[in-house]
């Protein structure tokens, strides 16, 4: 989608973002003509963000004449404190889950109204998912969504059910009497399940992780095919690994927080 022209008032760091935001994983690869559709700023301009972001490390050049994110972005990235960190916790228990479960593994954090997916292991044989590292999911259809939205905030939760639902497969909860229903339920047991509601062959177990101050800071989860599992079964390998990275946080878990 082309993004509007910026205003004269928008500063050197917001069109740089500008630059940046050009990026996504369907165009990863992008030449100075398209950042400057993309972004809406004058070729000039662009040349001059451009320069001054690969010159940084920001953006590398490719030798077909394009650009791509750098990696110094990355390095900088790693240091955020639920990316890096919550994944080096996580990781020993997220892999001994995926191999005891041979299925997709995933460790998320809430952003906004999102998810953003910090690790993901594959399963050799798992049912392929639409999710990648760092890439950003609507919360409610997904199981780590539902987890990390039952905890989130009153406001948080009013304002994804005040908003439309996208429906991605007919299992999807598409109203928010539905989806609170969910929630209650959600808080209740320690799990969520999302059964085929992002895609029609895949099913979603999720459970907390918590933090030092024993409030919910990610979800882990397990995605499997929706004909091939029980979910009832999975949830209490999801919960013991959930467990063990809030425990690696420092979280001081009592019975009752599963």
């Amino acid at each position: 989608m082309q993004r509007r022209a910026p205003t004269d008032s928008c500063s050197v760091t917001a069109r740089a973002l500008q630059v940046l935001e050009a990026f996504t994983p369907e165009r990863p690869v992008l030449r100075l003509a398209d950042i400057s559709r993309h972004t809406g700023l004058p070729l000039t301009t662009a040349h001059r963000l451009v320069r001054e972001l690969a010159g940084w490390g920001a953006l590398e050049r490719e030798p077909s004449g394009g650009y791509r994110i750098g990696l110094r972005l990355w390095e900088i990235a790693s240091l955020a404190p639920r990316g890096l960190g919550l994944r080096e916790a996580a990781l020993p228990y997220l892999s001994d889950l995926g191999h005891i479960t041979r299925e997709n593994v995933q460790l998320a954090v809430r952003e906004d109204l999102s998810v953003v997916y910090v690790e993901r292991l594959a399963g050799r044989d798992a049912v392929k998912v639409l999710t990648r590292v760092g890439g950003r999911f609507d919360l409610a259809p997904t199981g780590v969504g539902l987890v990390l939205l039952a905890h989130a905030p009153r406001e948080v939760q009013e304002q994804v059910l005040s908003r439309p639902f996208v429906r991605h497969t007919e299992k999807t909860l598409c109203t928010s009497d539905e989806v609170r229903r969910v929630l209650a339920e959600v808080r209740r047991t320690g799990v969520a399940t999302s059964d085929r509601q992002v895609t029609m062959d895949a099913v979603s177990i999720a459970a907390p992780v918590y933090g030092p101050d024993n409030t919910v800071v990610a979800a882990v989860s397990v995605v499997a095919h929706a004909d091939a599992v029980t979910p009832h079964a999975l949830a209490p390998l999801v919960q013991v690994a959930a467990r063990g990275i809030s425990r690696s946080l420092g979280a001081r878990l009592r019975s009752s927080v599963a």
